[in-house]
């Protein structure tokens, strides 16, 4: 069943932490069999990968994609499988990376092909990209205008007030002065990324990729998907998804535009799937990575969506029997 003015969001890099998974895992059959899928596609135990992350590696490109990929399938299935399929979505949406998720979750790539392409995706990144990434608590026109004067380029646009800059760290080191000059009292924060995603630094990565999404067996999603590189719904085309994907790696996230047409959609409920942000240690001291950027979208709205998240044991459990208990869905 469709359950109309659902959306089912996916976060990106960021958002993993070693250990993510493994109370899932240890609880449920299906998500060791998506864990156990993963690694015979991957070629490498994504398990004791994501859990002990001995090599310290989680956080290099070639592995977060895959890892995160893998986590937020395995709660969306672990979710699917304890509601009995009876939560479905009608819009599915992933910030950077997450949007393959959202692909797989609209039927549109296989589990095992999305993994393939983030595998290649993540290994071009790591690559062939370079320098690194600095959100901004400032306008888009400021931001745009900081990164105009610093050989930088816009890379995401969270929020009204939330813009993450890409460029080398030289030249990102120069902005946050004169930004500390222009706009006093103004926070920016580096985020630790292998490279200035989502600018000019990728341009390298996104031709060497082309070949694979060429040769990808895409179908046309079943429910809406929003692509970042529009921030409106994909075309049912595939050469078209093919086309947004490319072109996504190089521009910028335009993901508070992408939240905004959800919203007009008439979406009433997001349930976010995978990930985890927060300075403690276990799955359980997590928070979901997207929950404030879309409770500071929709505030002050008329009618704003409610919002869950699928993250870990206890989200999973939280969400379970909140959308079993709500007459509405």
């Amino acid at each position: 069943m469709t359950s109309a003015g659902i959306a089912f969001l996916f976060p990106g890099q960021g958002s993993q932490y070693p250990g993510m998974g493994k109370d899932l895992f240890d609880e449920f059959e299906i998500v060791r069999n998506t864990y156990g899928e993963a690694s015979e596609i991957l070629g490498y135990d994504i398990a004791k990968l994501s859990f002990d992350d001995a090599g310290d590696q989680i956080n290099l490109t070639r592995f977060t994609q895959p890892v995160l990929l893998t986590h937020s399938i395995a709660c969306c299935r672990a979710f699917a499988e304890h509601t009995d399929n009876a939560i479905s979505p009608n819009l599915a949406a992933g910030h950077s990376l997450g949007e393959y998720s959202a692909l797989v979750c609209a039927n549109s790539l296989s589990f095992a092909l999305a993994l393939q392409l983030v595998k290649t995706r993540g290994e071009l990144m790591g690559k062939y990209g370079e320098g690194e990434m600095e959100a901004l608590m400032i306008d888009l026109e400021s931001a745009e205008s900081l990164a105009e004067q610093h050989y930088c380029g816009i890379a995401a646009c969270n929020l009204p007030n939330q813009n993450v800059v890409g460029g080398r760290a030289e030249d990102l080191d120069a902005l946050v002065s004169t930004m500390a000059e222009k706009f006093p009292g103004k926070r920016s924060t580096r985020l630790k990324t292998e490279g200035a995603f989502h600018t000019y630094y990728m341009v390298e990565a996104a031709r060497r990729f082309r070949q694979a999404l060429n040769q990808a067996d895409f179908k046309s999603p079943r429910i809406d998907v929003l692509s970042n590189f529009t921030g409106g719904v994909h075309d049912t085309d595939i050469n078209a998804i093919k086309s947004r994907l490319f072109l996504q790696l190089f521009n910028p996230v335009l993901w508070h535009k992408n939240l905004v047409t959800a919203g007009s959609a008439g979406v009433e409920l997001i349930i976010e799937f995978g990930g985890g942000l927060g300075k403690g240690e276990s799955a359980a001291e997590k928070r979901p990575a997207l929950e404030s950027i879309v409770k500071k979208t929709f505030r002050g709205a008329d009618s704003p969506p409610d919002y869950l998240s699928v993250i870990n044991l206890a989200t999973l459990q939280e969400t379970i029997a909140a959308v079993t208990t709500d007459s509405a869905l």
